[in-house]
Order: structure tokens, then C-alpha cells, then sequence
């Protein structure tokens, strides 16, 4: 019996074929070369199983196996998705989506030459830490301002300045983890300082400070606030302005990492009182660490703002040139930060501050909406029930917001965990929340330019099946 391999038509045949011809006029010549390659392994593969050679051999097949695969490549990695989760700083979706004016800037930034390190005035080389700059401590009353690439960078980068080779103390209950498997002991040995453990986890007061920074052995101490997880009960910390006194007293310095970035008056947004940079610094704090991609709504970024002689010797540090950030992202967040200017304006134009601060009674609206053309375009099942939304990002761990979702389903032989997999297979994916045997879109969080795709989406994933469930 001869080798059904033998069928399969050589590489020269093949890319001669009119199936390949048309190929070859839509890609460059080498990657056809290596689709067709693949699409010829892959038949070889499928034969030596025993598959027919009538199925996988002919030139069409071929073909169309390397157009799938040419298709697959040109999908970028990094693409949109529509965020129907009901978390509004999705870390794994990229957090704060931008306001329309950072994008803007981002855009002019990137289409050509800005003056990033030239003074334009002096007509010679300038600094990038210039930029943000002035905003921020018109924002928060800081006497400096240095912008790096995150808040774990700019934690990183002041420790090296101000304590690198001496102790750090802080408290055992601030020893957090901030993500991504990362903890602040970490953080702290690799900015070549020492960690100095401070009292017990769920209580250290003043005096557990008190010894260690009037005995000399401290260089700073460290205020981490625990942003992303709540203690309760038997409890005590010592306030940051009873650290802002002993630390002054001794000679030192206080940093305080505060993580999320708040600019606004929560109040304003519906949320619990929550430590701002402002309010930290008139407290006396000599740095303090914030986020630019949580609540403050704007891009991946770190700020540091606070004492002028520590922020100059910070933007003086080596460590400095490896955590800056580029031309886009200062952009974007001055863009961002500029908006502040005017809260009225900043909640209405940040996307993040917009969905946190947005009432029960206008989502519902948007639910209700959605389910309607859910419905138009054919899936009988959309129906608007009452949810719970969260912050996310880190930040407002207890909070829940009150929102309203859409559920949809794709009858009893489909699982809601299927259909998730069905709307992430989608163009664009579509990220849903299950809860028990529900999927359910979270209109919080689905921007309004958003409901047209998540529409189709919808509709192809209801009325599809997918590999997945086959």
C-alpha cells in the first residue's frame, strides 16, 4: 500500500496553485513560504492518524489552513476588550481607561518631535522631569514632583535615595503584598535598603517606632497604607501625624506610600473617605507615592511628590534613568492632570472617575437599553437584574457598588462558564462576570462607544458554537 503522505502536492506545486497565487498577492512571499510549510505538516500529521487524504491534501484545504494561520499572526497581541466584569481598575484589562484628552495628547506626542529634554526658551538641553511637574504640586501642595514609570518604581527609587545600606522601619500589619505576587519586603531589599519589622501585625503603636528612630539605626520610616485589603478587630496604628512628629523630631525622614492615586474628593464620587496625597503632605509627610493608572484615572505611571530636596536628590539617583517614563505617557498624564483643574469637568471627562460616580438610577437606564437591542438582534433571554460593582485596582476592598447587569443565555445545554468562553473568542472579547449558574454583563464598566460591538458580540456567541464546546 503506498504512503498516503505521498498525495500531499509538493511545496512548488502548491504556491503555483491559483489558492496560493491569491495569497501570495495579500503577503509577502516568505511568510506564504512558511504557512504553506506548516499547512503541510500539519496534513502530514493528520494522515499518519489516519486521516483521508481527500480531507486535508488538496491545494484549497492547503491554502485555506495557511490563510488561518497568516490571519492568526496578524492578530495583534496586545487588542481591545470590551469590559462587561463589573471591575472598573480591571488590572488584568489594563486598569484606568483614558480620558479622550490624554489620548489626544498621546497621539500629538507620538506623530512627531516634542521638546522632552530641550528647553525650547534656552534653545538647549532640558530635563523630561520638568513635565507633570508644576500640575502636581499645584494638585496636591508639594514642594517637588518626580514622575516614573509606577508607584512600586517610585517606592523603589526614593528608598534608594534616602536609605540605601541603612534600616527602614515599618510596621509588620504594612508589610503588604501589592500585586502580581510582589511585597513591600521585596521591594525594600532591592532598593539596598534594610527592613526594620516594627510591632505585631495587627498592632503597632508609636513606641514600637519610638526606640529604633531615637536610637539612630533608622534612616526613614515607611507609612504603607493598606489599600487593598481592611483589618478589623483587635487593632491599632500609630497616625501618620504621630510619625510626622517622632520622625521630624529625630532628624528623618516619613515616606507614605498611598498606592491609589485619588486626587478628587471621594465624597464626590459616591466613596468612603480615603488618605490623599494632599492631605498626607500638609500632614508633613516629607514623600508620598501615588499611582497614576488608578484613581487618578490617567496612564501606567508612578508620582512622587513632596520634600524639593529629596525630589531633586531622587531625579539625581541613577536608578532614575531605568524608572523614567517616555514623551506618550507624560503626555497623557499631564493631559489628565489638567483636568483636575476643574472637578466638575475631571468627573465628567476621566472615564474611571465617570463609572465609579455614576448612579444606580443611569445604569439601570443603560441595563434596559442594552437588553433592548440584545433582544432587536435576535437573543430572546437578555434580561436586566440588580448587581454589584467593584472599584477595584487595589483600592475600596469592602466596597461593593450598587449597579445593574444584563444576563443572557444560550439555552440549557450551555453553561454560563461556555458562553464566557464563547464572548472571549469574540471580535472584540468580551470579558463577563459569572455569578452562580448567570453570566452577566456589567453595564458599569461597557463604555458608551462600546454597546454596538458588545451587541454583535453577544448576538455570535448566543447563536454560535464554539471549539470550546464541541
Amino acid at each position: 500500500m503506498s504512503d498516503p503522505r505521498r498525495s500531499i502536492p509538493a511545496l512548488d506545486v502548491l504556491l503555483a496553485s491559483p489558492a496560493f497565487q491569491e495569497l501570495l498577492g495579500r503577503y509577502p512571499r516568505e511568510r506564504v513560504v512558511k504557512a504553506a510549510r506548516s499547512a503541510v505538516d500539519e496534513a502530514r500529521a493528520a494522515l499518519t492518524e489516519g486521516g483521508r487524504p481527500d480531507d486535508v491534501t488538496g491545494a484549497e484545504r492547503l491554502a485555506g489552513a495557511a490563510a488561518a494561520r497568516l490571519a492568526r499572526e496578524d492578530v495583534p497581541s496586545l487588542r481591545p476588550v470590551i469590559n462587561a466584569s463589573g471591575v472598573v481598575l480591571h488590572t488584568n484589562l489594563g486598569r484606568a481607561p483614558l480620558p479622550r484628552a490624554a489620548i489626544q495628547a498621546m497621539v500629538q506626542a507620538g506623530s512627531g518631535y516634542t521638546n522632552l529634554e530641550y528647553d525650547i526658551a534656552a534653545g538647549r538641553r532640558g530635563s523630561r522631569y520638568v513635565h507633570c511637574a508644576d500640575l502636581i504640586r499645584e494638585l496636591t501642595g508639594a514642594e517637588a514632583a518626580l514622575v516614573v514609570n509606577n508607584a512600586a518604581a517610585g517606592l523603589l527609587l526614593a528608598l534608594n535615595t534616602v536609605a540605601a545600606g541603612k534600616a527602614v522601619a515599618v510596621s509588620r500589619g504594612e508589610l503588604v503584598e501589592i500585586g502580581g505576587g510582589f511585597r513591600i519586603p521585596e521591594v525594600l531589599e532591592r532598593s539596598g535598603a534594610r527592613l526594620l519589622e516594627v510591632g505585631s501585625t495587627n498592632r503597632t503603636r508609636l513606641a514600637d517606632y519610638a526606640g529604633p528612630v531615637r536610637s539612630g539605626d533608622v534612616a526613614t520610616v515607611l507609612k504603607v497604607h493598606r489599600s487593598n485589603f481592611r483589618m478589623r478587630g483587635f487593632t491599632e496604628e500609630a497616625s501618620l501625624a504621630e510619625l510626622v512628629e517622632l520622625t521630624h523630631s529625630a532628624g528623618i525622614s516619613l515616606l507614605h506610600d498611598l498606592g491609589s492615586g485619588l486626587l478628587m474628593d471621594p465624597g464626590a464620587l459616591g466613596l468612603p473617605v480615603e488618605p490623599r496625597a494632599a492631605e498626607s503632605l500638609a500632614a508633613g509627610a516629607d514623600l508620598v507615592v501615588v499611582s497614576g493608572d488608578k484613581l487618578l484615572g490617567g496612564p501606567q505611571a508612578g508620582i512622587v511628590a513632596g520634600r524639593a530636596d529629596l525630589v531633586a536628590a531622587m531625579t539625581s539617583n541613577p536608578l532614575c534613568r531605568a524608572l523614567r517614563v517616555d514623551k506618550t505617557t507624560l503626555a497623557a498624564l499631564e493631559a489628565t492632570l489638567r483636568l483636575y483643574r476643574d472637578p466638575p469637568v475631571a468627573l465628567a471627562e476621566i472615564p474611571t472617575l465617570r463609572m465609579v460616580a455614576e448612579s444606580v438610577d443611569a445604569v439601570r437606564d443603560r441595563a434596559e437599553q442594552l437588553a433592548g437591542r440584545i433582544g432587536e438582534a435576535g437573543v430572546d433571554s437578555a434580561a436586566v437584574v440588580e448587581s454589584r460593582c467593584a472599584v477595584g485596582g487595589g483600592t475600596y476592598p469592602e466596597l461593593e457598588i450598587p449597579s445593574w447587569a444584563v444576563t443572557v443565555s444560550a439555552g440549557p445545554d450551555v453553561s454560563a462558564p461556555q458562553l464566557a468562553v464563547r464572548l472571549r473568542e469574540g471580535t472584540p472579547p468580551v470579558v463577563a462576570r459569572i455569578e452562580g449558574d448567570r453570566l452577566l454583563l456589567e453595564v458599569r464598566t461597557v463604555l458608551p462607544g462600546e454597546v454596538e460591538d458588545l451587541v454583535r458580540c453577544v448576538a455570535s456567541a448566543v447563536g454560535n458554537q464554539s471549539a470550546a464546546d464541541r
